[in-house]
């Protein structure tokens, strides 16, 4: 497969694109901060069905309401938008509801076009020709999404354009539903049990949701090695100590589909959000725990965190692929 490089970016108020293949349809929002606005997937039974949360129309400028966003030149948060690094210290925006820096620093900021096809775009955003990205070092991030036979491909590449090293990583957060309606369908009443696996042998503890440590025991909510419903209890934790194989797999029975999201190894972590109540579950692909710098400059092993140095870049690739 080959992309159509366009000679100049496009305009930030870029619209939705969409992607299609014989499975997946995939609406793309460069504008708002290169997310994701829905993925449909065709099952055997012919229908269309959202597997992502479909972002309703009017909040397709919110990252938080949308189907997936990436995360970048961090994942998660921060503590109290405090980022350390070589002995210095950087007050970042505290753009979260809890008093932290959030999600990265591009989630609200236009991504360019720079290569798309009917099955595939490329998203770029580079730090240095915006104002005010909440990160204190310049980069370069792309990210492409491209179906290829039953999954959907993201790639993640993030490159220092500074002339100093600075602390990186990223991550993914992708919504995935409950139920497995006709697109178009209301939700049942009661949120939809899925079973669940996820190949992570460790966890963190937590609080305000951020790691305090490095990795441990699992915490009994989420703990699923070995493959289980979705339960009503609140999940949202980071888990590490990836096992051979899918980094996990989400198996509906109304239809009968198998959804396995395949990571590279560089996507070390994983984060697991089930919220109680809600028609929807997220399986985060991740590179580094959350508040992740802090811990990486105090000594703590296994955070994940890259230190990239000029002109280095970190890339990775995590699959989502539909059976049935």
């Amino acid at each position: 497969m080959a992309l159509d490089e366009l000679r100049r970016p496009a305009p930030a108020t870029s619209p939705m694109l969409t992607v299609r293949s014989a499975r997946w349809e995939v609406d793309v929002l460069p504008g708002t901060g290169g997310a994701l606005a829905a993925g449909r997937v065709r099952t055997a039974d012919g229908l269309w069905r959202d597997l992502l949360r479909p972002t309703p129309r009017s909040r397709r400028n919110e990252p938080e309401r949308t189907a997936s966003f990436p995360m970048v030149p961090w994942s998660n948060r921060i503590d109290a938008g405090v980022l350390p690094f070589a002995g210095r210290r950087w007050q970042l925006q505290r753009n979260g509801a809890d008093g932290t820096a959030i999600h990265g620093a591009l989630r609200n900021a236009p991504w360019a076009l720079v290569a798309r096809d009917d099955d595939a775009v490329v998203l770029e955003a580079v730090a240095s020709d915006m104002v005010g990205v909440n990160f204190p070092w310049r980069f370069t991030a792309r990210v492409g999404y491209a179906l290829v036979g039953d999954s959907l491909e993201v790639t993640t590449t993030l490159r220092n354009t500074d002339d100093e090293p600075f602390p990186a990583g990223f991550g993914h957060h992708p919504y995935f539903r409950r139920s497995l309606v006709p697109v178009g369908a209301p939700l049942p009443d009661e949120p939809g049990r899925p079973l669940l696996r996820v190949a992570a042998n460790a966890g963190y503890l937590l609080r305000g949701g951020l790691a305090l440590d490095a990795a441990g025991a699992i915490p009994p909510r989420a703990d699923f090695r070995a493959e289980r419903r979705v339960s009503v209890i609140h999940v949202d934790d980071v888990l590490t100590d990836r096992s051979p194989g899918p980094l996990a797999t989400l198996r509906y029975t109304d239809p009968d589909v198998t959804v396995t999201i395949d990571a590279d190894e560089t996507y070390s972590h994983v984060v697991l959000y089930a919220p109680r109540g809600r028609g929807h579950l997220a399986v985060e692909p991740t590179t580094h725990v959350n508040g992740g710098f802090a811990l990486h400059a105090a000594g703590v092993p296994g955070t994940g965190v890259v230190v990239l140095e000029p002109g280095e870049e970190l890339a990775a690739a995590f699959r989502i692929t539909v059976e049935g």
